[in-house]
C-alpha cells in the first residue's frame, strides 16, 4: 500500500507539473495586447470594417483558459444610418488547451453580454451584414489559426469560430431598419446554443413590441453542419417549440443538404392554439410609425407601400412546410379554426396549396403562388374564396354604439401582379375581386370610425343618418375588375339600406392611386326635400389622401330638376324620385357577378 501511495503521489505530481508548465506556456504565448491587434487586423482584411476594442483585454486561466474583452465595436457599412453595426459590453471566449499548445486557437465557448446590433437594408436591397461583413470572419477558413497541411484537417477546422460548441448571448438588443424608416427592435434577454452530444440545445427568450417570444428544443449539431455544408451530405433534425405570448407552436422536421445542391426540407408547424398575429400587428404599427416619423412626420407617398418586400429572405430550396393550427386566435374577432396549408418550395418558386380555415359557420380556401422572387421582377398570384361568415364575426366591439349585427359575407378574388414592392404589384395587377354583404345593422359610431372623409360622404348621401342611432343595411356588393393596375367601376358598386339605393361609378388607378368615383343615391320612398345632395358627391384625390369633391354633372342635373320643380310646383322632382320606385332599381343585383367566374368551382 505504501508503494502504491508513492506511485499515486508521483503521478499526481507529474500531472500538476505538466499542468503548471502548460499554464505557464499559455500565459506566455497569449499576449492580450497582441491578440487585440490580430483580431482587429483580421476583421479589417476580411471585411474592410474596423473592429475596435477600447476596453481592457485580459486572460483568465481558471477555471478554464479564456480571453475577455470589454467595450468592443464593429463599424457599419458606409451607407448605414448607425456608425457601428454592433457594440458589445463584454465578450468572453474559452480556448482549448491542447490545440493551443500545438499552435492553434480553438474557441469552445463564446459569451456575449450587452450586444447592441443594428441590421439594415438600403433602397437597393443591400444588407449591412452578409459575406462582406462579420460573416466573412466567421466563415473564412483562413482566419485565426496556423495553417494546416493539406490532408491534415479540414480547412474549416482552422477557423477558431468554427470550433464553438456553446454560444451564450444575454442582455442584448437587435434592431432592424428598412432603408431610412424607423427601426424595429428585438430585445434578447437570453439566447443559448449548447452542444449536447450530436445535438445542439436551443434556448431563447425575447421580446418584440409588447410580445413575449421563446424558442426551446434541439436541432442537429450546428458546428458540424456548417463544416460539412458543401463538402459532405448534411442532415439536420429539427425539434423545437416556439412560444408567442405563452401560446406554443411545434416545429418538427428534417433538412437535407448534399454537396453543391439545393437544401431539401420537410417541416411541419402545428399547434392546438396559437397567436402570431400580434407580431404582424406590431410590425404593421411600426411601419405606420415609420411613415409618420420619416420626412418630418409626412406620410409615405403611396397607400400601397413602395418599400421593397423581403423577397431576398425567402430561401432558394426544394421542400415543403405544412401548417396545421387547430385554433388561430385573432384579437377582437372569432378565431380561425383548423387552419391548414402546404407550402411547396421549388428553387425560386413557392406554391401555397390547400390553404383553408373555418370562421364561425363559414369557411375559406385559397392558393398563393410566388415566382422568381430573387429575380428582377417577382410575380405573385392570389386566389381566394371565403363564405358563410358574418361581418359581425369579423368586426368585434364591446361598444354598443359601434356594434355590427349580422351581415352574411362572401369574398372572392383572383389577382396576379409583378414587382418588388406592394405598390409595384398592384400597379401591374390583373384580375378581379368581389365582396358581398347581406342584411346587417351598424351602429352610427361604427360608421363614424371611418374618419372625417367617411362622415362627410355619409352626411352628403343621407343627411338624416346622423340623427339615427343605427343604419339598417339590406345588402352591399363591390365587384372590382382590375386591368393593368386600373379598377373600372361601372355600376359594380351597389349598396341598399332601408332608405337608399346607392350606386358607384368611376375608376381607381392603382399605379398613381388616383381616385375618380361618383356616388349616386336614390331614396326608396320617392320622398325628398328637393335637393339630391348625394348626386353632387365625387370621391377624388388619392388612396393615401382621398377627398370628397363636387360632381359637376350632378350639379347640372340637380339644378335642372330643382328649376323645373319651382315651375311645376314640385311635380318634376316627385316624378324623378318616383321613377326609381317604378323601375325597381336593385343596385346589389346589378353589381353582383357570378362567383364561379372569380373562383372556379365556387357556387354561382
Amino acid at each position: 500500500m505504501h508503494k502504491s501511495l508513492k506511485i499515486i503521489i508521483l503521478v499526481v505530481s507529474i500531472f500538476l507539473a505538466l499542468s503548471g508548465a502548460a499554464v505557464w506556456y499559455v500565459s506566455s504565448a497569449i499576449n492580450p495586447a497582441q491578440l487585440t491587434k490580430i483580431l482587429s487586423s483580421t476583421a479589417k482584411s476580411a471585411t474592410g470594417r474596423d473592429l475596435v476594442i477600447s476596453g481592457p483585454v485580459s486572460l483568465k486561466l481558471f477555471p478554464s483558459i479564456s480571453v475577455t474583452a470589454d467595450q468592443v465595436s464593429f463599424s457599419n457599412a458606409p451607407w448605414a444610418s448607425d456608425k457601428q453595426m454592433f457594440t458589445l459590453k463584454h465578450i468572453e471566449m474559452d480556448i482549448r488547451l491542447l490545440p493551443l499548445i500545438k499552435g492553434d486557437v480553438e474557441i469552445s465557448r463564446m459569451r456575449l453580454v450587452g450586444l447592441d446590433a443594428h441590421l439594415q437594408t438600403n433602397n437597393a436591397g443591400e444588407v449591412n451584414w452578409g459575406t462582406t461583413a462579420l460573416v466573412a470572419i466567421v466563415s473564412d477558413p483562413s482566419v485565426g489559426g496556423a495553417s494546416k497541411e493539406a490532408g491534415n484537417a479540414s480547412d474549416s477546422d482552422s477557423n477558431p469560430f468554427m470550433t464553438i460548441e456553446t454560444l451564450d448571448i444575454s442582455d442584448s438588443r437587435i434592431s432592424y431598419q428598412e432603408d431610412k424608416s424607423a427601426p424595429s427592435e428585438l430585445l434578447l434577454p437570453k439566447l443559448i446554443l449548447d452542444r449536447n452530444g450530436s445535438k445542439t440545445d436551443v434556448l431563447m427568450e425575447a421580446k418584440y413590441a409588447k410580445n413575449t417570444l421563446g424558442l426551446k428544443g434541439q436541432i442537429s449539431w450546428i458546428r458540424q453542419a456548417v463544416i460539412d455544408w458543401n463538402e459532405k451530405p448534411v442532415k439536420i433534425d429539427i425539434d423545437l417549440v416556439a412560444t408567442v405570448n405563452e401560446k406554443t407552436l411545434d416545429i418538427k422536421g428534417v433538412l437535407n443538404k448534399n454537396p453543391q445542391a439545393l437544401p431539401q426540407f420537410d417541416i411541419g408547424l402545428s399547434s392546438k392554439s396559437f397567436n402570431f398575429l400580434p407580431l404582424a400587428g406590431s410590425a404593421a404599427l411600426a411601419a405606420g410609425e415609420s411613415k409618420q416619423n420619416s420626412a418630418g412626420g409626412e406620410q409615405g407617398k403611396y397607400f400601397f407601400s413602395d418599400k421593397l418586400l423581403p423577397f431576398t429572405m425567402l430561401p432558394e430550396a426544394d421542400g415543403k412546410i405544412s401548417l396545421n393550427i387547430a385554433e388561430l386566435v385573432i384579437p377582437h374577432q372569432a378565431p380561425f379554426i383548423n387552419l391548414k396549408a402546404n407550402a411547396l418550395f421549388k428553387k425560386q418558386h413557392i406554391e401555397v396549396n390547400d390553404l383553408s380555415f373555418s370562421l364561425g359557420k363559414g369557411s375559406a380556401q385559397g392558393q398563393i403562388v410566388i415566382d422568381q422572387y430573387h429575380g428582377a421582377n417577382p410575380s405573385v398570384k392570389l386566389k381566394w374564396m371565403a363564405q358563410g361568415f358574418t361581418w359581425e364575426q369579423m368586426i368585434g366591439s364591446s361598444d354598443s354604439s359601434s356594434k355590427v349585427s349580422g351581415g352574411l359575407t362572401q369574398i372572392g378574388m383572383n389577382i396576379q401582379g409583378s414587382g418588388k414592392s406592394l405598390h409595384q404589384l398592384v400597379s401591374y395587377a390583373n384580375g378581379v375581386a368581389q365582396i358581398s354583404v347581406g342584411p346587417a345593422t351598424m351602429g352610427t359610431q361604427y360608421l363614424n370610425e371611418g374618419g372625417d372623409l367617411v362622415i362627410s360622404i355619409l352626411n352628403a348621401i343621407d343627411p338624416m343618418q346622423k340623427k339615427t342611432a343605427q343604419t339598417n343595411l339590406s345588402c352591399a356588393v363591390a365587384y372590382l375588375p382590375i386591368k393593368n393596375g386600373v379598377i373600372n367601376v361601372d355600376k359594380s358598386i351597389g349598396i341598399e339600406t332601408d332608405r337608399l339605393n346607392i350606386v358607384g361609378n368611376g375608376s381607381v388607378n392603382l399605379a398613381t392611386e388616383a381616385i375618380n368615383l361618383t356616388i349616386d343615391p336614390k331614396e326608396k320612398s320617392g320622398l325628398t326635400t328637393g335637393v339630391d345632395l348625394g348626386g353632387l358627391v365625387k370621391l377624388q384625390g388619392t388612396l393615401q389622401n382621398p377627398k370628397a369633391g363636387v360632381n359637376q354633372a350632378g350639379v347640372v342635373n340637380s339644378a335642372v330638376s330643382i328649376g323645373l320643380g319651382f315651375l311645376t310646383g314640385g311635380i318634376s322632382i316627385a316624378a324623378e324620385n318616383a321613377k326609381g320606385i317604378l323601375t325597381k332599381e336593385q343596385p346589389c343585383k346589378t353589381a353582383l357577378h357570378s362567383w364561379s367566374d372569380i373562383y372556379p368551382g365556387a357556387a354561382k
